[in-house]
């Protein structure tokens, strides 16, 4: 592959969560491209399996795309510093009102390489011990349990679509197959 230089980084706005920039990337023919780039501090995910085998679910809100979504419990990290597998500690946590001590990694998703850099972790979370939901002062989550099978046949009817969900829950279901 030809090489690919970023020459300029213009921030165009810094947000709550994201920061938007132009960016200026010489591309193999020596032209100049003007390309858009959200910056992300990353993300963590957790597959939390309970007793039962059955996995929690949130169901909430999606501003983005003005719909609700059941999606496994995730959030952002506080910084770019944070260890990946702490904020999926405390999001499993605050999202379901549950803890692990078995907490492990699964795989890493790139949630839309051609404009973001967003990076979730995703783990897994068995052992599950009850705890207490914290969840912001804004958040609003319903929790549910399903089967690996139950969730497999929502993805594939296009029941849940969040790509980071579908990854996680079909990676776990991977490793299960595997071990």
């Amino acid at each position: 592959m030809d090489k690919f230089e970023i020459i300029n980084r213009k921030l165009e706005h810094h947000g709550a969560i994201v920061d938007f920039y132009t960016l200026d990337v010489k591309v193999p023919n020596g032209n100049i491209a003007k390309w858009d780039h959200i910056d992300h501090k990353g993300a963590a995910a957790v597959v939390p399996v309970d007793e039962d085998g059955r996995i929690l679910m949130v169901r909430q809100y999606r501003g983005a795309i003005d719909d609700i979504m059941l999606e496994i419990p995730a959030g952002g990290r506080d910084s770019e510093d944070e260890d990946f597998k702490i904020c999926a500690v405390r999001e499993l946590e605050e999202e379901t009102g549950y803890r692990s001590e078995e907490i492990h990694h699964l795989i890493d998703v790139n949630t839309a390489a051609a404009y973001t850099s967003e990076k979730i972790a995703v783990y897994y979370a068995e052992n599950l011990i009850p705890s207490k939901q914290l969840l912001d002062e804004n958040e609003y989550v319903d929790i549910e349990r399903y089967t690996i099978e139950e969730i497999e046949d929502m993805i594939y009817s296009g029941a849940i679509t969040d790509a980071k969900t579908i990854a996680g829950v079909l990676a776990y279901k991977g490793l299960r197959k595997n071990s």
